[in-house]
């Protein structure tokens, strides 16, 4: 491997008012291609496969990753104050009546990455133009307290545990349906 093709490991902050929402903005768009990265080039069919023994579907992973990310953004970061667009992007329960998360099915890959875009465009447009104040300040709530820069780093963390169980997915998807 040559010096041109060595890969740098170094943060890229995303262009924010404050450098260090830029440097978390990062963060959390890193993880999201990851999780983009494990999803290339994977049989679409993969998506509603489930293992014999029961469990989740990637499809119903990449809705509950979605869900979580505006349940956290709009619900206690934005306290409740976003568009219904964003509301209406998730049209289907994601939990059962027992708490699992649905068994999602019938959605492509690029349904799932629109939604992906849609939640995500919401967050940088918040994220960015915030103060270190704003980004610090809790947003007192009924079941805890919660500030902005604690959100994102449990939306990185989510979707990194989530990514984990979608490869393994894949993995045993993809011996099944060869």
């Amino acid at each position: 491997m040559t010096n041109t093709q060595k890969r740098q490991l170094a943060f890229q902050p995303v262009d924010a008012n404050e450098p260090e929402i830029g440097r978390w903005l990062w963060a959390i768009n890193d993880a999201r291609q990851r999780t983009l990265g494990l999803l290339k080039d994977m049989n679409p069919a993969a998506i509603d496969w489930s293992p014999a023994e029961g469990g989740h579907t990637i499809g119903a992973l990449l809705y509950h990753i979605a869900v979580v990310e505006i349940e956290w953004l709009g619900g206690r970061v934005l306290e409740g104050k976003f568009e219904q667009r964003y509301r209406d992007a998730f049209p289907l329960e994601f939990r059962d009546e027992k708490s699992r998360l649905t068994i999602i099915k019938g959605l492509s890959l690029d349904e799932h990455c629109q939604r992906f875009d849609l939640m995500r465009g919401l967050l940088l447009d918040t994220y960015k133009s915030m103060s270190l104040e704003e980004f610090r300040r809790p947003r007192i709530l009924a079941e805890h307290d919660v500030t902005p820069e604690w959100v994102l780093h449990h939306l990185c963390q989510h979707e990194a545990e989530h990514r984990s169980e979608i490869g393994i997915l894949r993995s045993k998807a993809e011996k099944a349906l060869s």
